[in-house]
C-alpha cells in the first residue's frame, strides 16, 4: 500500500478552515443575541438639528425659529457694484521678444506681471520702458492691452 496523500501543511490548512468556520458561527450567534431587531420605534427615528447634524433626540420647540423671507434669497453670484478702481494701470515691461512678438510687464503697484502681445501695443516699446496698460481676460488669464509708453 502506498503513503497517505495527506502532508502536514495540508492538515494545518484544514485545521484553520475548521477554526474560521467555527469563529465564523460563533460571531453570528453573538449578534444574533446583541440584536434589537424588531425594537421600539422610537430607536429607529432620526432627527436634523438647525445646522444639517443628525442627532437621536427631537428638536427642542423652545427654539426660536428665524424666519427667512424668499425675496432676500439670492440665486447665482450677487452682482459686483461698480469700483472706483482706475482701469488704467502702470507698469514696466520686463521681458519683450521682438521677433516672437510677446513680452510681460510687471505692475508697479502689485507687482504682478501680465502677458502682452505686440497687437495690444499703440506704439513701440522695448524692455525697460515706463508704460500704462489696461487689464483684459485671456484664455490663460489677464492680458495686458492698449499698452502706451509714458
Amino acid at each position: 500500500m502506498g503513503k497517505s496523500q495527506e502532508t502536514f501543511n495540508k492538515k494545518e490548512k484544514e485545521k484553520k478552515r475548521l477554526k474560521k468556520r467555527q469563529d465564523k458561527l460563533v460571531k453570528k450567534e453573538e449578534r444574533k443575541a446583541n440584536s434589537n431587531k424588531g425594537g421600539d420605534m422610537e430607536d429607529m427615528f432620526a432627527y436634523v438639528d438647525e445646522y444639517g447634524q443628525i442627532s437621536d433626540t427631537p428638536p427642542d420647540p423652545t427654539i426660536k425659529k428665524k424666519v427667512i423671507k424668499a425675496e432676500n434669497i439670492e440665486l447665482g453670484v450677487p452682482k459686483r457694484e461698480a469700483s472706483n478702481e482706475d482701469p488704467v494701470k502702470k507698469g514696466k515691461i520686463e521681458f519683450f521678444n521682438d521677433a516672437k512678438g510677446f513680452g510681460f510687464i510687471k505692475e508697479d503697484e502689485t507687482g504682478e506681471k501680465y502677458f502682452v502681445h505686440i497687437n495690444g501695443m499703440s506704439e513701440k516699446c522695448v524692455e525697460g520702458d515706463k508704460v500704462s496698460f489696461e487689464l483684459e481676460r485671456g484664455m490663460k488669464g489677464m492680458n495686458a492691452v492698449r499698452v502706451t509708453k509714458i
